[in-house]
């Protein structure tokens, strides 16, 4: 019914937002999605997360390293690919404040998403904890592993000093 009422008065599914009074769209359309992924040729990596490692495979062939684990190297289309442990620390590069939470994210507060430059070469999106505000691109992080709310294992990244 609130739809149907803002469509007539605004020409679009516009509401006010209680807050702040701004504009909103409304969107008509429901999303929801559930999915399968298999995982049979990485389950070491999630092997690792339980043991609290960090696992990932490079290339044997061209030597190149992938994060998150690839089961086939894409530089030289090679599948012989070997497991190795990473060291978990690195560089922050940068972040950003994800205000804006899609429906299956809906019971966290507004959380930050940062990359950071692994020392042992590749690059690793995760969540960061601590205060965005007092974390610089530059800084050094470390990659932890833990539970996040639903209960399940991830791996997210923590400033170090």
């Amino acid at each position: 019914m609130e739809q149907k009422k803002s469509i007539e008065e605004f020409g679009f599914p516009l509401v006010v937002d209680e807050k702040s009074g701004a504009l909103q769209w409304l969107d008509v359309r429901e999303l929801n999605i559930r999915y399968t992924i298999s995982i049979e040729n990485i389950k070491p990596f999630y092997e690792g997360l339980r043991q609290g490692k960090l696992l990932t495979t490079r290339c044997k062939k061209c030597n190149e390293l992938y994060f998150p684990p690839q089961k086939d190297c894409y530089k030289c289309f090679s599948s012989d690919m070997e497991w190795i442990e990473l060291k978990r620390e690195g560089t922050l590069e940068t972040l950003t404040v994800i205000f804006v939470r899609p429906p299956s994210f809906s019971m966290y507060d507004p959380y930050t998403v940062a990359v950071a430059k692994l020392d042992d070469g590749p690059k690793i999106l995760a969540w960061l904890k601590g205060d965005p505000r007092k974390i610089r691109p530059g800084q050094r992080v470390r990659v932890e592993i833990g539970r996040r709310k639903e209960g399940y294992m991830m791996y997210e990244l923590v400033p170090l000093g």
